[in-house]
């Protein structure tokens, strides 16, 4: 009898074995459900300035943009007015608290005090530190990781090109030393050429790693007629965060290789990304844009989870 149950428990457990292998040879096997891990993705609020761009749209209208933008999926935003110590004319500890209320993080922000001229040529940063000082210390109570300057213009000369290399240089150990990390935002014109050197690489080859990491807007990389990839590759480990952007919403254009550029994160360096829009087609609204492009990068397996280290 102990033989007879022995043979039949092998004989199912054959059987069992046989339909499973079967229904995998025809693709047909049951899949085993998978639970999805929620996309870390932050939006530059540039792009529902529309909405909130303003500190009077602001003040009417975070809370409920806020709330949608968290619905949508993003977890984080990056600020684009701040002024005078204030964000969208409200404190950073407000500004802190109307983003957490929503369940967003204030991830960053676009903010900068360019020199002039005179400041230029004397390679004197004495009272653009001063504004510095005052933006680290808002971006800290604002619970910030990063400051991104925006973008400058094209240096003239390679003495200018230094001078900002310099300057740039001491804004990030400032950042540093009160637990920030500084960034500039590229375009399209930091490709150019400065004298003889391309102003991009010069900048990245004069700035100390420690102190500063690039953000590059990959749009206006392709615009550039540059391979944001290669920028990966030539410099690895800069760019600590991308912008992520189409003509209009992601993935709608085919112009820029996202795939490849989110598979090369580890080497680029990439610690968090934001998603940006500058206009829409004029069919939908900027609101109705970044939900699709939240939409776009939670459907697309080659986008982690998170690329924080």
């Amino acid at each position: 009898m102990r033989n007879l149950k022995i043979f039949i428990a092998l004989f199912i457990g054959l059987m069992v074995f046989q339909q499973a292998d079967a229904q995998r040879r025809r693709g047909t096997m049951p899949r085993r459900r998978t639970v999805e891990q929620p996309k870390q993705m932050a939006l530059q609020l540039y792009s529902i300035r529309d909405v909130i761009g303003s500190n009077e749209n602001y003040a009417k209208n975070h809370v409920e943009a806020f709330k949608r933008l968290r619905e949508m999926g993003y977890t984080g935003v990056e600020a684009a007015n701040y002024n005078d110590g204030k964000f969208y004319g409200v404190s950073p500890e407000q500004f802190k608290k109307d983003c957490e209320d929503a369940g967003l993080v204030p991830l960053s922000s676009h903010a900068t005090r360019g020199l002039n001229d005179q400041e230029l040529a004397n390679h004197d940063f004495t009272e653009a530190l001063k504004w510095w000082d005052q933006a680290i210390a808002a971006h800290k109570a604002a619970g910030m990781k990063y400051i991104v300057t925006p973008g400058w213009w094209l240096p003239k000369t390679l003495k200018d090109a230094q001078t900002l290399c310099d300057y740039s240089n001491e804004i990030g150990r400032r950042c540093k030393a009160a637990g920030l990390k500084y960034g500039y935002h590229t375009h399209s014109h930091e490709f150019q050429k400065v004298e003889d050197k391309v102003w991009m690489e010069y900048f990245i080859e004069n700035t100390n790693p420690e102190y500063m990491f690039w953000q590059m807007d990959v749009y206006w990389a392709v615009m550039g007629q540059k391979a944001p990839v290669h920028y990966f590759k030539k410099y690895p480990g800069r760019f600590a965060m991308l912008h992520i952007k189409d003509v209009y919403e992601l993935g709608e254009s085919g112009f820029v290789g996202f795939d490849a550029i989110f598979n090369n994160a580890d080497l680029a360096g990439l610690e968090n990304y934001i998603v940006e829009m500058e206009e829409c087609d004029g069919t939908i609204d900027m609101m109705e844009g970044v939900r699709r492009c939240a939409e776009y990068l939670k459907k697309s397996r080659f986008v982690r989870p998170s690329y924080e280290k």
